[in-house]
């Protein structure tokens, strides 16, 4: 599987077998093997060797993927349209909260539409787990943007514990946060975790649900109105309601907005996706084995946006709408967007711009691929999914 694969250099091989080493270590700590959502929370945030927590480039051409903020800015213009809608309504003292800052992009384009629309909030949050990025984030940010722009902005180490008025935004977290997966054998429900094979390697092998993972499997399964077939296997975050109290839960005034490749819930478990969504990165290939150079690979998971409406449901917040990102694009400011990117003078620019707004949105690049969901509390958002509106599908 891993042939196809481009080969490490010496340094960043010792990398990857000091955080292997490291999960066999816990491995044998743990008694003989881990749940795999241990595992790929050790792959991507172990301190100093996990994927997110060490030093090597993730985003951009350099790194594994391109995300959306670094095509170009027009994506964070169009997120900030949006929490300018959300600032008109709160007045002053409101805040933009951005989960995970990734290489500051997303900050910076962001910031300077804000400011065009006189909508700047009092701070601009990033909650960056990662010291690397954060560093990397701050060098960038205070060079780009002005003094007083930047003196709005802060880093947090973990979620507000007061509670606070604002915008929270998170694009490709979800998928993320390390996941439970689970397997069906007769008619039982199996978590999938990671021991120790024969020859000393990782492998995958299966115990029995604890009851939160058998409860959840359960409740998926009465929601599609099927049972899951024998050896059927796939993830599940019942940890989601949880997660999702605890990044938003203090928001008393505001709107949450999540950008993420998934499906709902009845497209997400069908039958023929009887392996799951788990997908791996490395240098801009996709691959499916999660054990392949750990520490060097980002390794994913599609988010069950119905999954995503009852955690933020349940949270106390409404939905304010669901669709795909392309939708949301359109309903948030990307024609006046087009329109400056048809001025630039430079023919290489716009022809640069011009792409970066085709791969936003095109069915087959990012624009139906990646969908947005967002929930409001005491302010009205729902003209942004206006058009396009996918909720019926959950």
């Amino acid at each position: 599987m891993s042939a196809h694969l481009p080969t490490p250099d010496a340094d960043a091989q010792a990398h990857s077998d000091r955080l292997r080493a490291l999960v066999k270590a816990r491995v044998a700590a743990a008694g003989g093997a881990i749940p795999f959502s241990r595992y790929m929370e050790l792959a991507l945030y172990a301190p100093g060797l996990g994927y997110y927590s060490a030093g090597a480039r993730k985003f951009g051409a350099e790194g594994d993927f391109v995300t959306s903020p670094e095509l170009g800015p027009t994506f964070a213009e169009c997120v900030a349209q949006c929490a300018a809608l959300v600032f008109e309504q709160l007045g002053g003292q409101a805040d933009f909260l951005e989960l995970g800052g990734g290489s500051g992009a997303f900050a910076e384009a962001a910031l300077r539409r804000l400011q065009e629309l006189d909508a700047l909030p009092a701070q601009y949050l990033i909650l960056e787990p990662s010291a690397d990025l954060r560093e990397r984030q701050q060098a960038r940010l205070r060079e780009a943007l002005a003094p007083e722009v930047y003196a709005r902005v802060r880093w947090l180490n973990g979620p507000p514990e007061q509670q606070w008025r604002g915008f929270l935004f998170a694009n490709e977290v979800i998928d993320a946060l390390p996941t439970p997966r689970f397997a069906v054998r007769g008619g039982e429900v199996f978590e999938e975790f990671v021991a120790l094979g024969a020859d000393g390697e990782l492998v995958r092998v299966e115990q029995p649900a604890d009851a939160m993972l058998h409860a959840a499997v359960r409740h998926v399964e009465r929601d599609i109105g099927a049972p899951f077939a024998e050896g059927y296997r796939s993830e599940l975050l019942p940890q989601l309601p949880y997660w999702i109290q605890a990044v938003g839960g203090l928001l008393v005034d505001g709107a949450m907005l999540y950008v993420d490749y998934g499906y709902p819930r009845r497209e997400y478990y069908l039958p023929e996706r009887s392996d799951g969504t788990l997908v791996c990165h490395y240098r801009h290939r996709a691959h499916g084995d999660p054990f392949h150079l750990p520490g060097l690979t980002d390794i994913t998971a599609f988010v069950d946006f119905t999954a995503l409406a009852e955690a933020g449901v349940g949270a106390g917040f409404d939905l304010a709408g669901y669709c795909a990102q392309a939708s949301f694009l359109l309903n948030s400011g990307l024609a006046e967007r087009l329109a400056v990117i048809e001025a630039i003078a430079d023919p290489v620019e716009r022809h640069r711009r011009t792409n970066e707004v085709k791969r936003l949105t095109l069915p087959g690049e990012m624009g139906e691929r990646f969908q947005a969901m967002a929930f409001q509390r005491g302010v009205d958002i729902r003209p942004v999914f206006a058009r396009g509106d996918l909720s019926r599908r959950l």
